[in-house]
């Protein structure tokens, strides 16, 4: 099939060690000794991610819990608690043994640290340990003052007041809802339960092994999860991703601009490029099965992927299984183990893409950024505001234009650096930090163009409402106005918005949600058409030098998007590469090589920049050396 690395282990404590302390691993040795014959590397994986039953039945407690109260059971995956101390003292007992073993092998080319963290609601638990714990937490947070806490959360109101950090409960379910303060806490929590456990088999790999490369296989939906899979990267050497564009159950795969922002998030966690460790080519699901990728489709998946900043492409899987609870997720062999139409895709992607490998091992540099804070989506998370708020899905909203426009864009975390950016879009960045708005203000100074959305510098880093601050808080003085009111709308496009000067007669709409703008010293760009709300601005720029501040005060339409998208775009100097709908074209490389990668999501032929293509294909044109050589990648 032309494949040099397989990954395997993640999932095989038993197999490494079946009953406590006895570690058996002559069944990994064969495997690597076969693959060494094959000139094959291998991804060890350390096994912690499905515990065995017997340290489940020694120490039960090392199992997380639901919300309810109930323990689950063990036969899952991901079932262990991350403030269980056994937990700790079991895996570093394995990854000890396991690394101790295989220290030197020079087949390894990596160490996979767990599997797909935080997955499936394995990020939150609600057991004894898991209390105690935040507790401790909170109480090193507040230096053991029990009523600073108490000041902090407001916990006069309903009566919350505790006496003792051991009073403090978990924010399950109850009647009405928690305090803000502590869910956001609680959030805090997670995050670092998580962090820190990965932290620790990542220190530890690296002690035993100093040579050793660490990585792990994120999913997807991370900005969705209880974890910040950024935290979690600190800790790595590599970032991988499991790029699902479909999954079990799906009509049709996900939007190929939403497949992009997920690569593009993946590579923002270290700025750097990155492993796909789970491509797929057959239909997947555990028990319903979904979308068959059509002929060539998964293939262009694979090379969108390297357009994005993968270097290591790896196949889930090389065969489907024929027990176990991944039955119907099909590989690139199914269980009958013939050699089909999936095999020989792989095959020739495997022999095409080595030629460019120079180009695609380059770094991506994006003019573009779209920033997300941890803490934000978690007080969104807590306190949604509107029913149609979705804070990941307004960033790939705002994502979209500049993709149909073939810009490339870095979705990265509010803790880097904005150095080198043209353009920064900062949606929904509810909770206020100083030292970000800092940040952003010396971005501006310093010649950049900044993208505030509504529901800006609203809540303080404790997740409560300013007293005595104007909104956007921080941001006022920096975007030239003010919010007078806001209101939670039901609808997607529940209003008009009405365009002025450059924009007068580019009428859209807005929805699910709105800042009603009152304007210091800024230029409106759109106004609210509806009764009422005229004399509010919906959408406007201040201009400070060669910067500018826009302030989308609502959730715009995506035609409205694309409009003020080229607007900051031709204010900056930034050309767009124009294609069809649905063809993607990404400029890989520097002057060693360089090349451009012409995608095409549609299931009929499309034509772009002179190259016909044809369904899903995918068109590698080479610019350094011979501009004139094309490859036709089928």
């Amino acid at each position: 099939m032309g494949g040099n690395v397989i990954r395997i282990g993640e999932f095989s404590w038993h197999l490494m060690e079946k009953t406590e302390g006895k570690y058996d691993f002559s069944f990994f040795d064969g495997v690597i000794a076969k693959a060494k014959e094959k000139g094959l590397h291998v991804i060890m994986g350390t096994p912690n991610a499905t515990i065995p039953a017997w340290l489940a039945k020694k120490h039960p407690s090392i199992l997380s819990q639901f919300e309810n109260g109930q323990k689950r059971a063990f036969g899952g995956r991901h079932v262990y608690c991350f403030n269980s101390p056994e937990m700790y003292e079991y895996s570093e007992k394995i990854i000890r043994a396991l690394v101790g073993h295989y220290k030197g092998e020079k087949q390894i080319a990596a160490w996979q640290i767990d599997n797909e963290i935080g997955h499936e609601g394995s990020d939150l638990c609600w057991c004894p340990q898991c209390q105690r714990a935040f507790q401790g937490f909170l109480k090193e947070k507040f230096a053991g003052d029990i009523d600073r806490l108490n000041d902090t959360y407001g916990t006069t109101f309903w009566s919350q007041e505790y006496n003792n950090f051991d009073e403090i409960p978990l924010p399950a379910e109850t009647i009405t809802t928690h305090n803000p303060a502590l869910r956001l806490d609680w959030e805090r929590f997670r995050n670092k339960s998580i962090v820190d456990f990965m932290d620790f088999q990542a220190r530890l790999i690296h002690e035993i092994d100093p040579d050793a490369l660490v990585m792990h296989d994120f999913p997807g939906g991370g900005l969705d999860k209880h974890v910040s899979y950024a935290g979690v990267a600190k800790s790595l050497d590599v970032a991988a991703y499991n790029n699902y564009p479909v999954w079990g159950g799906q009509k049709e795969p996900i939007a190929p601009h939403e497949i992009a922002f997920g690569l593009d998030y993946i590579r923002g966690l270290k700025r750097e490029n990155f492993w796909i460790t789970e491509a797929i080519m057959g239909a997947q699901g555990h028990d319903i099965t979904g979308f068959l990728p059509r002929p060539y489709q998964a293939k262009m998946w694979s090379y969108q992927g390297m357009a994005h900043g993968c270097s290591s492409m790896m196949y889930f899987r090389y065969r489907g299984a024929t027990k176990g609870a991944e039955q119907f997720c099909y590989g690139v062999i199914d269980a009958d183990n013939v050699k089909g139409r999936k095999f020989y895709e792989v095959q020739s992607f495997f022999r095409e893409v080595p030629q460019y490998a120079q180009a695609l091992e380059a770094p991506i540099h994006s003019d573009v950024a779209i920033v997300y804070d941890y803490d934000s989506l978690a007080s969104f998370r807590i306190q949604r505001q509107s029913l149609l708020l979705d804070c990941p899905g307004e960033m790939k909203k705002l994502y979209k234009a500049f993709y149909d426009r073939n810009i490339s864009v870095d979705v990265i975390p509010a803790e880097a650096d904005l150095t080198g950016y043209q353009i920064v879009l900062l949606p929904q960045l509810t909770v206020m930090k100083p030292e970000f708005q800092a940040k952003a203000e010396r971005f501006v100074r310093e010649g950049g163009t900044l993208v505030l959305t509504y529901r800006t510098g609203v809540k303080d880093p404790d997740n409560n409402l300013f007293f005595g601050e104007v909104l956007p808080v921080g941001y006022a003085g920096l975007a030239g106005v003010t919010v007078a009111e806001t209101e939670s709308l039901q609808e997607q496009n529940a209003f008009p918005v009405v365009g002025e000067g450059a924009f007068a007669g580019a009428d859209g709409y807005g929805g699910v949600f709105r800042d009603m703008l009152e304007v210091r010293d800024a230029e409106v760009l759109y106004r609210y058409g509806d009764s009422f709300y005229r004399e509010f601005a919906a959408a406007t720029r201040k201009r400070q030098g060669p910067g500018a501040v826009y302030y989308l005060g609502c959730s715009l339409d995506e035609g409205t998007i694309s409009r003020l998208t080229e607007t900051i775009l031709a204010e900056r100097g930034i050309e767009a590469i124009p294609s069809p709908e649905g063809v993607e074209i990404v400029t890989r490389g520097g002057a060693g090589q360089k090349i451009r990668m012409l995608m095409n999501h549609n299931a009929f032929e499309a034509e772009a920049l002179g190259i016909t293509l044809p369904p899903y294909g995918c068109v590698m044109e080479t610019l350094i050396p011979c501009a004139s050589h094309v490859d036709t990648c089928l």
